[in-house]
């Protein structure tokens, strides 16, 4: 009976049993099917929550560099608006400790208060008068009756003078030249000849033909307008006071024809330009009245010194100053201009250079540090970073340049080779780290690229004694013309700014040579009519005007 029954018993038992874990398992797999949807779903979220994180994480970053930028650039608008313009280095950046600066370069700095001391300071000096002035003796003594003591009335005898110097200034002096040439006949002729044969001197020579411009007038005039600055309607009004009608039209009239007399000079200084083995050059813009384009260029090449020098070495490179005139600023006005040179050009970095076939282009350093400079410009007050410490490396190569300035070439370039170049390397080192530690758009970031993208022309000047730091040199030869700029303004034909360019050429060119233009240029006025075979003698190298004028 038992037997029979356990069959049964088992059979109603495991029945439930087995839907009860069937059930199990199917909700088991649908609660899997579930969860590995869930989990689908949790992963996509996730996935998008951090694409959201990371372009949330690019605006922020983004808002800080414009921010960053803004501050920087009104920092920057400051300093030019109201700071003081000069690049000179101020040496505070000597604060850093140069074996952390790698660890740590953006250390917020203290400046340090300067010592007060009580050292009196020097009292300032008048240099003296030139001697070669002419003096004029005042004295002024004592009468008769003072010259006895006050205390016995005994007589006062002279034991020394205190002499004091004051300079007169003589108005310049303007006098009519009245050529008289007489004219001679034959009495003879007269009575028994129909043609009478009348001598007279030969008309001197001039600058001008038939006009009333002497050498000395055009002279004051050129040198007035393209070296003081003074405007050709400023000087009709002095002429005016002196009781002298000279319209302005006229004296433009007279620079333009005395810029045609000197062309031949300027041809002969582009020729010996073109020999020097270094030439700096740059640029600046002009407006001509009757041109189709709205801004023109002056282009200026240089090479040399700005004065004359006693180093032998320095003599052999010429002083020249060039301006030339060209409504573009197209690479194709360099090279035309520089057809035939084959030494080093040295500019601003302007890209238009780099169509000119010459030995190497070299780059400018005052340029790369005017970048670090601005950077400073715009840190945090009283903030130092890694600007300051370019600076300072900057400096150290212009210390150098500093020391061996009055040295010959060939020295020059052995103490470079010894001494800037390993500063060099150490610079570039530094500067490839740094860029990528700062901002891209910050100032500092761009100074450091653009440093970097004219590394191979900035490290160019250690190739040679002859070869400057900087393009200093052409940036003051353009300042004249700029200062200039500001007072007439504009050209009014293409004709009268290249008369300007002869002009401002040939007074740089006498000024850096240690002559007076007003004294150059009325030599060559009073030559040039001569119409010489060799222009050599007439080069302001060539000339003492102390005895020729």
């Amino acid at each position: 009976m038992i037997a029979r029954l356990l069959p049964l018993i088992r059979k109603w038992l495991l029945v439930p049993l087995y839907g009860f874990i069937f059930d199990i398992i199917d909700t088991m797999k649908t609660a899997t099917k579930t969860l590995s949807s869930e989990v689908r779903k949790l992963k996509s979220l996730l996935k998008d929550e951090r694409i959201l994180s990371q372009e949330k994480d690019n605006e922020i970053r983004s808002l800080q560099e414009k921010n960053q930028y803004l501050l920087e650039q009104f920092r920057l608008a400051q300093q030019k608006q109201f700071g003081k313009s000069s690049e000179k280095h101020s040496g505070q950046c000597e604060l850093f400790n140069e074996a952390e600066q790698l660890v740590d370069e953006e250390i917020a700095v203290q400046v340090e208060d300067k010592e007060t001391t009580n050292v009196p300071r020097k009292q300032p000096k008048r240099k003296p008068l030139p001697k070669d002035l002419p003096r004029e003796m005042v004295v002024i003594d004592l009468p008769d009756e003072e010259k006895s003591c006050d205390c016995c009335g005994n007589d006062l005898h002279k034991m020394g003078e205190k002499k004091s110097e004051r300079l007169k200034f003589i108005p310049a002096q303007i006098k009519v030249i009245e050529t008289i040439r007489p004219q001679y006949s034959c009495r003879h002729c007269e009575k028994k000849e129909t043609k009478v044969q009348i001598k007279i001197a030969p008309v001197p020579l001039s600058a001008i033909p038939k006009s009333i411009a002497t050498p000395s007038l055009l002279s004051q005039i050129i040198t007035n307008k393209f070296q003081h600055a003074l405007p050709l309607y400023r000087q009709e009004v002095m002429f005016k006071q002196h009781g002298i009608i000279l319209s302005r039209k006229t004296m433009s009239g007279w620079t333009i024809k005395a810029s045609t007399l000197f062309k031949p000079i300027i041809d002969y200084l582009h020729q010996q330009l073109l020999k020097q083995p270094v030439i700096q050059a740059d640029e600046t813009t002009l407006k001509v009245i009757h041109e189709d384009k709205n801004k023109c260029y002056m282009w200026v090449y240089c090479s040399g010194i700005d004065s004359p020098s006693e180093n032998e070495n320095q003599n052999k490179i010429k002083n020249i100053v060039l301006y030339d005139y060209h409504a573009s600023r197209a690479g194709s006005c360099a090279v035309n201009y520089l057809k035939g040179f084959d030494g080093y050009l040295q500019t601003d970095g302007y890209k238009a250079y780099e169509q000119v076939n010459v030995k190497k282009l070299i780059g400018c350093m005052a340029h790369a540090r005017r970048k670090f400079k601005e950077a400073q410009t715009a840190q945090p007050k009283n903030k130092m970073g890694r600007a300051d410490l370019a600076i300072k490396k900057i400096a150290n190569l212009y210390g150098i340049e500093k020391n061996i300035k009055a040295l010959p070439a060939n020295e020059k370039y052995k103490i470079r080779q010894e001494k800037s170049l390993p500063l060099l390397n150490e610079l570039k080192e530094w500067l490839d780290k740094s860029i990528r530690q700062v901002l891209p758009k910050s100032l500092t970031g761009i100074a450091i690229q653009y440093t970097l993208n004219q590394w191979g022309k900035l490290s160019g000047y250690v190739e040679s004694g002859d070869i400057n730091i900087d393009n200093n040199r052409a940036e003051r030869a353009v300042k004249p013309f700029v200062i200039g700029r500001k007072n007439w303004m504009f050209c009014n034909t293409a004709s009268g700014a290249n008369a300007s360019a002869i002009l401002y050429s040939l007074i740089e060119t006498a000024k850096t040579n240690g002559l007076t233009p007003f004294n150059y240029l009325m030599f060559l006025l009073e030559e040039l009519p001569k119409q010489p075979d060799d222009f050599e003698y007439l080069m302001p190298w060539n000339v003492d005007l102390e005895k020729t004028i």
